[in-house]
């Protein structure tokens, strides 16, 4: 049948009464050929219809079939980052890319710089280290072997944010916590890898990128594996280097822990990092690395360019990238500006652009562009018009296929992975304490395709998944 069916008469439960006397309520409520599935797993989670907006529109038609509070501004999680990264492609376009520049300021004697090498990033929020050791391998190339003066570091694309890594959930050495920068290098993450030794007695630690001494005191120990964020290692790495303490449990084998360092700026991460590099390509650096702008005069060695923003936008949406929403989100502000990047500035931009695009807007919030905020917020109804708008757009192949498909990749790998809907649907997550959202194109049995949204803001929003997945499979069967 066709998705004809709206919620608004969907009523809560009762404060103060128990699930099964507002059951036979909500029951009698709902309208003649409500999906029987999806009224069962919303009742089974017992939420309240305030805590959940809906929206469900054929992309061909201009009126959604299916809606419940489509117009209250709710926090979206994760699923922010379908506005960042489609305002991104419409307004910088799919083939945008960054460009970090690597340039020498003062005079090239033989193989000797009397004076500075400068790097000036745009904000790539994906410049590796290994993509910085091809740059560097480059100003090698071009015959520079020893630095006189400094490494200057131009991070003046973006502007000071006064960022603060525990904020939002008060454990700042999860990498997701990594603040945004214009010479954002390697996520500015690091890489713990723990290796037990044949005989069972002693554990080496490994550390990625390189560049920072480290003393460890771990001991291998018995008993069963845990996540290192509840196992007893304790890590703390600033200015002086990385110290390790606790115990390993030899069962782990070998794993990996990737950290935030939050007590090191980035430029003191990037300058450990930068150091390290130059001496391993054989260079010699008299000076510093620290902070600078460009100098006037400074002549150009090397660009690197990243990944396109189509490339950065897959990655983004498929692994929820935290850490890239908010690059490219700065981005966004600085190159429709042409002003160093800020929240303000990128979050204005968005939201006139959703607004031009008579898709609403006007409730929306933004913090960071990424989702993992307590604050920002947007509507069902303004989400689900902008992925009609979307589908319909020329960059609509890019935005799409960046999402993960349903039962095979991204956050939706292990999703309705025996159902019809499996390989049907494109759909992006999100998820935060108190918060469970979807949102994608979901192709029916029809030949039909269904822009989806399904927000829930609730102290129970965990419970949620069964509702949000039977809605996916009833809009794949019946629209």
């Amino acid at each position: 049948m066709v998705l004809a069916v709206w919620l608004s008469a969907l009523p809560g439960v009762i404060p103060g009464a128990s699930a099964q006397q507002a059951a036979p309520e909500t029951e009698s409520a709902l309208p003649a050929g409500f999906p029987a599935s999806v009224a069962n797993a919303l009742r089974a989670a017992k939420l309240p219809a305030s805590a959940i907006g809906f929206f469900v529109q054929d992309v061909t038609a201009t009126k959604p079939a299916l809606a419940l509070n489509a117009e209250r501004a709710m926090n979206p999680a994760s699923v922010m980052k379908l506005v960042t990264t489609y305002s991104a492609l419409e307004l910088l376009g799919p083939s945008f890319v960054w460009k970090t520049g690597f340039y020498a300021a003062g005079t090239l004697r033989g193989d000797v710089l009397d004076g500075h090498l400068a790097i000036k990033g745009s904000g790539d929020p994906k410049f590796s280290q290994e993509q910085l050791w091809l740059a560097l391998k480059a100003v090698r190339a071009r015959g520079v072997r020893e630095i006189r003066g400094n490494i200057l570091l131009d991070r003046s694309g973006f502007e000071a944010n006064g960022y603060d890594p525990s904020k939002f959930d008060g454990d700042p050495l999860r990498a997701y916590n990594a603040g945004p920068d214009a010479l954002l290098i390697n996520f500015k993450a690091l890489a713990l890898t723990f290796v037990p030794d044949e005989a069972g007695t002693a554990v080496t630690v490994s550390a990625e990128p390189r560049g920072l001494p480290m003393r460890s005191s771990v001991k291998l120990g018995q008993g069963a594996c845990a996540e290192f964020r509840s196992y007893p290692v304790r890590a703390k790495v600033d200015a002086t280097g990385i110290e390790l303490t606790g115990s390993y449990a030899a069962s782990c084998g070998v794993k990996t822990w990737w950290l935030h360092p939050f007590e090191l700026t980035h430029q003191q991460y990037a300058a450990a990092v930068i150091r390290q590099l130059w001496v391993d390509l054989g260079g010699v650096l008299s000076g510093e690395v620290r902070d600078g702008a460009l100098p006037a005069g400074s002549r150009q060695l090397f660009e690197a360019e990243s990944l396109s923003l189509a490339e950065v936008t897959r990655d983004i949406n498929k692994f929820s990238n935290n850490v890239m929403a908010r690059q490219l989100f700065l981005t966004l502000g600085a190159e429709t500006l042409k002003l160093p990047g800020s929240a303000e500035r990128s979050a204005r931009a968005i939201r006139t652009w959703l607004i031009d695009k008579k898709v609403g807007g006007d409730e929306l919030v933004m913090e960071n562009g990424s989702g993992l905020s307590r604050i920002e917020r947007i509507s069902a109804g303004t989400l689900g018009r902008m992925l009609v708008a979307a589908f319909r757009s020329p960059v609509m192949p890019e935005f799409m296929s960046s999402m993960p498909l349903v039962a095979y990749d991204g956050t939706m790998r292990r999703r309705l992975k025996t159902r019809d809907i499996a390989g049907q649907a494109h759909i992006k997550t999100g998820s935060l304490n108190d918060v469970r959202a979807i949102g994608g194109y979901v192709l029916a049995a029809s030949g039909r395709r269904y822009a989806v949204v399904f927000m829930v803001n609730h102290g129970s929003a965990g419970a949620s998944q069964g509702a949000q997945d039977a809605l996916l499979q009833w809009v794949h069967g019946e629209g």
